[in-house]
């Protein structure tokens, strides 16, 4: 089966396309143009890997350019987004035409091609504060940031062609991914990277929301076993551990692996607007394990290993003095 990822050059992308190149398939990945030719974290995936991947140059904006790049394609696996929360109060217009617009492209695309499977990727922020836990996929939406509000738009497109053209679609709805090449305006990788440039102070928001966080070997995982189960096409899924963890109980895990002398101080730039605080995440995996085989593999402080191993090696490409909106 040949996949076509869109959005490969990304965090959690690069690792899908890793697993997926290791799990026998084909894999066309579509990174965003830009005349450097750079293929943002695809630079970094070994060379065993990479001799295996068709790399693109493209954008999710270009409905045309799309169409072309999924020619030829089994399978679609649309992970192409603007994600930082922060930016989207900032610049919501864009967030509108990266993530509606551009996963109509990916629709209408494969409506036209029909591939034989059509992956969807969400976010448990679509959920907003969790009404109850653990959240299932009936939990109601709330969009408490543009972000969140341009990605409810986009699932709900992406039911629309499943119910209107019958169209093969799932849509993934990870919830809080972290691990090695994880973009510096996430809270893990905020952390780490100011521990380990020698911060005595580290600089944080809110410190008592909870997050339920997967490390992203598992959350690539779950995109392979979904897209291999038939059971999940039409359905929407979590990919969450179950389980839940304080901002303030993340950061004092890392002080006291990196720096326990270290101490946190509130940073006003990186709190939230009240009413767009998430206070609480806490995904329902049954779904996921009733549709597909996959099993966590990874326990969170297993996850915080190796993603500390891999930024002690790489800390040096990121800006911990600056804010990272």
């Amino acid at each position: 089966m040949k996949v076509f990822i869109t959005g490969a050059g990304g965090f959690i992308p690069s690792h899908v396309v890793e697993k997926f190149v290791e799990k026998g398939y084909q894999v066309k990945a579509l990174v965003h143009y830009n005349s450097m030719n750079n293929w943002g974290w695809l630079d970094s995936v070994d060379s065993s890997i990479m001799k295996n991947v068709e790399v693109l140059a493209g954008d999710v904006r270009d409905p045309n350019g799309i169409r072309v790049a999924m020619k030829g394609c089994d399978a679609v696996v649309h992970m192409a987004a603007l994600i930082a929360i922060p930016y989207s109060y900032y610049s919501p217009d864009s967030y509108i035409e990266t993530n509606i617009k551009g996963t109509l492209n990916i629709l209408q695309a494969a409506r036209d091609l029909m591939p034989k499977r059509v992956i969807v990727t969400s976010t448990s922020e679509v959920y907003g504060t969790a009404k109850y836990v653990p959240i299932d996929e009936n939990h109601p939406y709330q969009g408490q940031s543009p972000y969140s509000a341009t990605k409810i738009g986009a699932d709900r497109l992406a039911e629309s062609f499943y119910k209107s053209f019958d169209l093969p679609i799932t849509i993934v709805r990870p919830f809080n991914t972290f691990g090695p090449r994880q973009s510096a305006r996430a809270i893990i990788p905020t952390i780490i990277t100011q521990l380990l440039a020698g911060k005595k102070e580290i600089k944080l928001g809110s410190l008592t929301p909870t997050r339920d966080f997967n490390y992203v070997k598992d959350t690539a995982n779950g995109f392979i076993s979904i897209l291999e189960s038939d059971k999940t096409i039409g359905e929407e899924i979590n990919i969450s551990t179950q389980s839940e963890i304080s901002i303030g109980d993340v950061a004092k895990t890392i002080i006291d692996l990196i720096n326990p002398n270290a101490k946190i101080i509130s940073d006003e730039e990186r709190i939230r607007p009240d009413k767009s605080e998430v206070n609480r995440l806490l995904g329902s995996n049954e779904k996921l394990k009733k549709l597909t085989k996959w099993v966590q593999e990874y326990t969170f402080k297993d996850g915080i290993n190796e993603t500390i191993k891999w930024f002690k090696n790489n800390y040096k490409l990121y800006k911990s003095d600056i804010y990272n909106i």
